[in-house]
């Protein structure tokens, strides 16, 4: 069971089409978001600076497409084999950015709890941006 203290929560979603293209820049970018304070209260430091962990958690219904009738379509949501191997590989690229990573249990049900410091949730979208 992973457990984390300071750091971020971070719910992926792995879509069909990702790569390991995808992964790369999701990591990078979680490691490298500047949300903590600093001594002055402006938001300049990563996780890294404040000694934060995250807690990598797979979350296919975030690819819960609810546009159309009343019950989501997973299609654009990766195959369980392709989305555990780019997880892991997630975990992995973090872990190279010098970070500490727990992780949930890949298809399992999980009661993840938080406590957020703060109103600050982000979703970072690679198709935008690659």
């Amino acid at each position: 069971m992973g457990q984390i203290q300071r750091g971020f929560l971070v719910l992926l979603g792995v879509a069909e089409d990702d790569r390991q293209e995808e992964v790369i820049w999701i990591a990078g970018k979680i490691a490298g978001l500047r949300i903590f304070e600093d001594a002055e209260g402006k938001v300049n430091l990563a996780l890294a600076d404040v000694g934060g962990s995250v807690l990598l958690v797979s979350q296919f219904t975030l690819y819960g497409d609810c546009r159309k009738g009343r019950r989501p379509s997973f299609v654009e949501a990766a195959r369980p084999e392709k989305a555990d191997a780019l997880y892991q590989s997630v975990k992995a690229e973090l872990r190279g950015h010098g970070l500490h990573v727990e992780t949930g249990t890949f298809q399992a049900h999980m009661d993840v709890r938080l406590l957020n410091n703060g109103p600050v949730t982000l979703i970072l979208e690679s198709r935008k941006t690659i």
